[in-house]
């Protein structure tokens, strides 16, 4: 006997057959190698794997809050969806500051013990803290917000300037952008007429609404939010010349080195703002979309 055939084996058989087992030994190792050490993969490999998409969103920013049907919950489903997977809040509490929000939600982790998510929400596209945050990648604007001002329409049909609410009520949430604009406007001519202890925006609106201020500041999501589509009520930029006419853009934010991962998203939120989706999700909240 010979351990060998007499028959020729077929080259190209012999060698599909070898690298074959190399490849399959090959996917062998490096699934062994993944498991063991789970680092090995990237961040949206992780996810994937895993079958869940974790998004960092604050519990206290109305519209954009941890509530069903608010924007950012809304978008989260959409993302996860986009990426294949299950979607996981992780609802928090605002920091000092934003570079506090992002160090507990996207880089490091809350002292709490909870954190960091995949996909953090509602992150400023803001050059200078892009430079500020080298441990985090900020990118995927996905909408425009800016002071505005509600005013009732029969009681103002026009407003050209702040000086035609001269000697009325002005609700304004006060430790906020908005909330210092109007300080600060016209050389403090209206500081008297503010009622500033407001939580946010949309507190400001519900007074209006009730007919309890002649006007209401703050930003444009929270007014919309309240006041919808009512035809009795119109919001229009804030008429001073330091507020910011072009507003400013609102994005999500990654671990630096998370680089696929904020592709898949970037991808995923371009998919919803071409087929109607995004738009949908401000929409459903009475926001009007505002592409960045």
């Amino acid at each position: 006997m010979t351990w060998f055939s007499s028959k020729r084996a077929n080259p190209v058989r012999v060698a599909s057959g070898f690298l074959l087992g190399v490849f399959v030994w090959a996917c062998g190792l490096s699934v062994g190698l993944a498991q063991a050490n789970p680092d090995a993969l990237s961040a949206l490999d992780k996810i994937k794997a895993k079958g869940v998409l974790t998004v960092a969103v604050y519990k206290d920013n109305p519209p954009f809050s941890e509530q069903a049907g608010e924007v950012d919950v809304s978008l989260a489903q959409l993302l996860a969806d986009e990426l294949g997977v299950k979607l996981s809040l992780m609802p928090f509490d605002a920091g000092e500051n934003m570079g506090d929000d992002l160090r507990n939600m996207v880089w490091k982790g809350h002292y709490l013990g909870y954190g960091p998510a995949d996909v953090m929400l509602h992150v400023p596209v803001d050059k200078p803290l892009m430079q500020d945050q080298p441990k985090v990648h900020i990118f995927g604007p996905y909408y425009r917000s800016s002071i505005m001002l509600a005013r009732n329409v029969e009681r103002f049909p026009q407003l050209n300037s702040l000086a035609s609410l001269k000697g009325q009520s002005i609700a304004v949430p006060g430790q906020t952008l908005a909330g210092w604009l109007m300080l600060g406007a016209d050389n403090g001519a209206y500081r008297d007429q503010l009622i500033t202890k407001l939580n946010n925006g949309m507190d400001a609106a519900r007074l209006l609404q009730k007919g309890e201020v002649a006007a209401a500041v703050g930003e444009a999501a929270e007014l919309q939010a309240v006041l919808g589509k009512d035809p009795h009520f119109a919001i229009e930029a804030l008429p001073i010349p330091r507020a910011p006419r072009d507003g400013w853009v609102i994005g999500m934010a990654v671990k630096k080195e998370a680089t696929d991962l904020a592709r898949a998203l970037q991808e995923a939120l371009n998919h919803l703002a071409q087929d109607g989706r995004l738009a949908k999700a401000f929409n459903d909240a009475q926001v009007l979309w505002r592409a960045p």
